[in-house]
């Protein structure tokens, strides 16, 4: 995935970020029995996926040409096992 830059836009940073953010604040909550806490931590994570997708579509994300060629494997070739003996 390293050579497709596959998420290295700012809208897939923004969105993983505020995630993430959210799955910790509700991890925490959860572990002190605070139901509130905890759900208001998963609302989070709803909005990391909505401010993403919005991001997205003001052009922030992976241009459509580049997200279809990032998805297409480079051909290789191989070798036999044993093909050097």
């Amino acid at each position: 995935m390293a050579g497709s830059s596959h998420g290295h836009t700012p809208a897939a940073w923004t969105g993983v970020t505020i995630t993430f953010i959210g799955f910790c604040v509700a991890g925490a909550f959860m572990v002190m029995a605070q139901p509130v806490g905890f759900w208001a931590g998963m609302a989070i994570v709803v909005l990391g996926g909505v401010v993403g997708a919005a991001m997205r579509a003001m052009g922030l994300g992976m241009p459509k040409q580049a997200h279809a060629v990032a998805h297409v494997a480079p051909a290789t070739t191989r070798e036999p096992a044993g093909a050097d003996a």
